[in-house]
């Protein structure tokens, strides 16, 4: 793990997360050239495979917020890069940035930084209370329809917002930005020609959508950003009788998880 009490000020912190991508399948297409821009910045051109803090998008968000990412799957404990103060944390280790406020989003803001939501599934929509919990924690935060799981160019459309976002901060301030990518959620069989319902395989092509689009996003971050790209959690197609998420199933539970520096 980097030593984030050097990056917490002098980077830019940017999160990216690939919304119900599973980790079988983002390795299994890494592994065969399906996944080139993500190869291409991933540290050793693979995904981590991780546990997540929480089985559907509401409860891992709300976790890797307050410095709970998902876990190596290795024996632990694994020292974390975030850690909000707390009595008796075994996860705070020394190069564990330590933030006195009850979520991530406040901490880095009152470290001087500005910062950014831009939703995509609908936790994430400021159309209810509930959809407005994630959101709230942000000094500026977006979303609308186009961003959703319904648009095939979801991704496009959120790209765009994150370049007007880019455009109009001043260099000298420091930005924390969280991008929730909506496209690998269910409804995908858009991204797969002929398909007439989800599967593993239409999953799969909405990564290569994510893929071919996530080249430009990273080319337009400030440098030097720290980024830490990963699912919140995964979701089931039919393995063992079950379908979807929010479930404690090793489809839902194991996530890919990578994290580098653009500079």
């Amino acid at each position: 793990m980097r030593d984030m009490n050097a990056v917490v000020g002098s980077h830019d912190i940017v999160l990216i997360t690939l919304d119900t991508l599973r980790y079988d399948v983002a390795d299994a297409l890494c592994a065969a050239g399906r996944t080139p821009t993500l190869a291409g910045v991933l540290p050793g051109g693979r995904w981590e495979k991780r546990h997540t803090p929480g089985s559907f998008t509401y409860a891992a968000h709300a976790a890797m917020l307050a410095g709970f990412f998902p876990t190596p799957v290795t024996p632990g404990p694994h020292p974390r890069p975030f850690a909000a103060r707390f009595p008796g944390s075994e996860t705070t280790g020394d190069g564990t940035w330590v933030f006195d406020a009850a979520d991530l989003p406040t901490g880095l803001a009152k470290a001087g930084y500005h910062t950014v939501c831009v939703g995509g599934v609908g936790f994430f929509n400021g159309l209810t209370p509930l959809g407005s919990a994630l959101p709230s924690l942000f000094a500026e935060r977006h979303w609308e329809p186009s961003f959703g799981v319904t648009n095939p160019d979801s991704l496009d459309h959120q790209i765009d917002r994150v370049a007007a976002v880019l455009a109009g901060r001043p260099a000298s301030q420091r930005l924390f930005l969280l991008l929730n990518v909506s496209a690998l959620h269910q409804p995908n069989k858009h991204y797969l020609p002929g398909a007439v319902d989800d599967s593993l395989a239409s999953h799969g092509a909405a990564l290569e959508y994510v893929d071919g689009r996530i080249g430009r996003l990273l080319g337009m971050l400030r440098r030097p950003s720290y980024v830490i790209v990963c699912s919140d959690h995964g979701t089931a197609y039919g393995e063992d009788g079950h379908t979807g998420h929010r479930i404690g199933h090793e489809t839902v539970w194991t996530v890919p998880y990578g994290e580098f520096v653009l500079s």
